[in-house]
């Protein structure tokens, strides 16, 4: 889109909820917004020519994308409202959600502040805020995986803004640490813009003032908050445990999707590759079974099988690598996946009928990808053949 405001920001999660509030507060200003999420902004909710989206995400954060947005002098300003989370006992995480909420709320979140940090500590400035969490600064039980990584934020800007102080600059790193949101997608909720706009507003002129930290209705409710739990931590902790298990927001039960594939992985090549990424896309957790040999395909394998399991596990969209069952059904038995992944040639054959059928009670959906042009296993093994 033709940029019409003469400053620019960036807001990483400015696809919905209280990341979108605050990329529209920033147009109604001038800015020229650039939205970096999973998700683009729903048509009309943000002005036309004034906003780009870049699609990122933030399990594998885009390095040269936001270096190149922090080589943009003319952008100033930087806010990060991305994050995930659920109300849940902790035995009902998997640890692909305990990697993911980590990864997402934290991790990410000061790789991007790092590549943004020479703007940040210049004397030029820099407008800069991160979500934190209420959660962040007091025991969260049913929540603690989500308080761990909100508290990782909160010291973490925390001991930023004294080495900034220090440095010499004015800049510093709103942390905006919320109770629950009303009018945000978070929890399952729906984004209802009139319901965060006055709060997005105030995050920005906030942000503007280079404020520290900033607890919306801290008055009103979390001051009190703060000093019960300060007071009789267990006591708190305690009440808050009750007050969530009876609020009808917790969900005890396993939520992650898990994915499970197999295949031979000879002579692995990007074919494989984007096979695996666009499995990892469709599930939170991928398994992938490797084959010993390819004598099912009458062919054989050029690697050894402990070889390709290496240069497999070594994937970045890969989270465990087993050896394959004789049969897919039988790998559910032992992993209970979610979702089966194969390439669209199989659908129809009387191994997949079968298996169609015996998944029906089972909730296990199967996802038949659709064949691509490019480099192929056949076309690699033709070539070393022929050497």
């Amino acid at each position: 889109m033709e940029q019409t405001g003469k400053e620019k920001a960036v807001v990483v999660g400015g696809g919905n909820g209280i990341g979108l509030a605050i990329a529209g507060t920033l147009t109604e200003q001038g800015y020229f917004v650039t939205v970096v999420d999973r998700a683009e902004p729903e048509q009309g909710t943000l002005k036309q020519g004034m906003y780009e989206y870049l699609p990122c995400d933030l399990l594998y954060p885009d390095e040269k994308l936001f270096e190149q947005l922090a080589e943009d002098k003319t952008v100033n300003c930087l806010m990060i409202t991305a994050g995930i989370g659920r109300v849940a006992d902790f035995q009902y995480l998997h640890n692909a959600e305990i990697k993911n909420t980590m990864n997402i709320n934290a991790t990410a979140l000061m790789q991007i502040i790092r590549i943004f940090y020479d703007r940040i500590k210049n004397p030029e400035p820099f407008f800069c805020g991160v979500m934190g969490s209420i959660a962040g600064l007091v025991s969260s039980p049913m929540f603690s995986v989500y308080a761990a990584s909100k508290a990782a934020v909160c010291r973490f800007t925390e001991s930023l803004n004294i080495e900034l102080e220090a440095s010499g600059t004015d800049n510093r790193i709103l942390n905006v640490s919320p109770g629950s949101i009303k009018g945000t997608s978070f929890n399952g909720g729906k984004t209802e813009l009139s319901q965060v706009s006055a709060l997005a507003e105030e995050i920005c002129q906030r942000m503007m003032q280079r404020e520290t930290l900033f607890i919306p209705q801290y008055e009103e409710i979390f001051k009190g908050v703060i000093e019960r739990y300060q007071k009789d931590a267990h006591e708190y902790g305690m009440h808050s445990y009750e007050y969530k298990k009876e609020s009808g927001r917790c969900v005890q039960e396993q939520k992650v999707r898990i994915g499970y594939l197999s295949g031979t992985f000879d002579l692995f090549h990007v074919g494989h590759l984007n096979l695996l990424k666009r499995a990892k896309a469709q599930c939170d957790y991928l398994i992938v079974g490797v084959h010993p040999n390819a004598k099912h395909k009458n062919k054989e394998t050029f690697i050894s099988l402990e070889e390709r399991k290496a240069i497999v596990g070594a994937c970045k969209y890969v989270d465990r690598v087993v050896d394959s069952c004789q049969e897919d059904s039988d790998a559910w038995d032992l992993y209970h996946y979610n979702r089966l992944f194969v390439g669209s040639d199989y659908k129809g054959t009387e191994r997949f009928l079968r298996y169609e059928e015996y998944f029906k009670d089972k909730g296990v959906e199967i996802v038949y990808f659709p064949y691509t042009q490019g480099t192929s296993s056949t076309q690699l093994r033709n070539a070393v053949a022929g050497a």
